[in-house]
């Protein structure tokens, strides 16, 4: 189907999320002085935490089998920070740009893709700029085979997509929920073991800990990084991407189902 200007519907919806991907682009990076600092310095500071909790020479690293402490942690907080800010930065784009949906040709699913793809790029150029200044400092952050680690962070990104698709109807159609999401938030950085490898904690509470698709993501990751990396066990694949779908389909169902009140909410 043509508009009225000639330009097909395709067209149109990428001039939108061009425009929208600029006006975010710039809030995001310009609006705030500090906010290339705070992305930066999150991961480094919580990673000093843990090195000065664990010790690099004898508490964190014999924990660990196949891998380093310090590379683990960091390749598992990247790969956290992307799913959880794509979901948290979905939680408040239907509201944020509800002005804009008087244009007919913009709908309430178009922030949140534009959010979590604005979201993905700044995640993986900050992260190059570690792996960049570790690979300066000498540690072994090199990924032993890239494929499964860009595959790895690619489906980290899909699940923070579907997350944010989830999260940014419920959470603007029930205030509520968006405030449960956001208490969840620290606790899943426990939990997903970013910061301590799971593999140390008992059967009985590993199992229940494994229903996260986070951890198998992260795992996975990890797995990519460092080729003698045991991973946890129970680590799949199928089941990440279960989850993927399930959820992007879901999402994708509810900004559908609820498109007009997600407009006039």
């Amino acid at each position: 189907m043509s508009t009225l200007q000639g330009r097909t519907s395709w067209q149109v919806t990428r001039s939108v999320w061009f425009a929208m991907f600029m006006r975010e682009a710039v809030s995001r990076t310009m609006a705030d002085r500090m906010g290339w600092f705070w992305m930066i310095a999150e991961p480094m500071a919580l990673i000093a935490i843990m090195v000065l909790i664990h010790g690099i020479n004898d508490g964190g690293s014999r924990l660990l089998t196949g891998a380093d402490l310090i590379p683990w942690m960091l390749v598992g907080m990247m790969g956290f920070f992307l799913t959880r800010e794509s979901m948290m930065r979905s939680l408040g784009a239907v509201d944020a740009n509800k002005a804009l949906f008087a244009y007919r040709q913009v709908q309430p699913v178009d922030p949140v893709l534009v959010r979590v793809y604005l979201e993905g790029l700044l995640k993986t150029f900050i992260f190059l700029l570690f792996v960049l200044g570790g690979l300066l400092l000498g540690l072994n952050i090199f990924p032993d085979n890239a494929i499964r680690a860009l595959f790895g962070w690619l489906s980290l990104w899909a699940l923070g997509l579907g997350l944010g698709l989830v999260v940014s109807v419920t959470g603007t159609l029930i205030p509520e929920t968006a405030k449960i999401t956001r208490m969840l938030s620290l606790p899943l950085l426990i939990l997903s073991g970013v910061l301590i490898p799971l593999n140390v904690l008992p059967h009985s509470l590993l199992e229940y800990l494994m229903l996260n698709p986070i951890v198998h993501g992260l795992e996975l990751m990890r797995l990519g990084f460092f080729d003698s990396y045991r991973v946890t066990h129970g680590t799949s694949q199928i089941y990440l991407w279960l989850w993927i779908l399930a959820l992007n389909a879901l999402g994708l169902l509810l900004h559908t189902r609820f498109r007009e009140r997600l407009k006039a909410q």
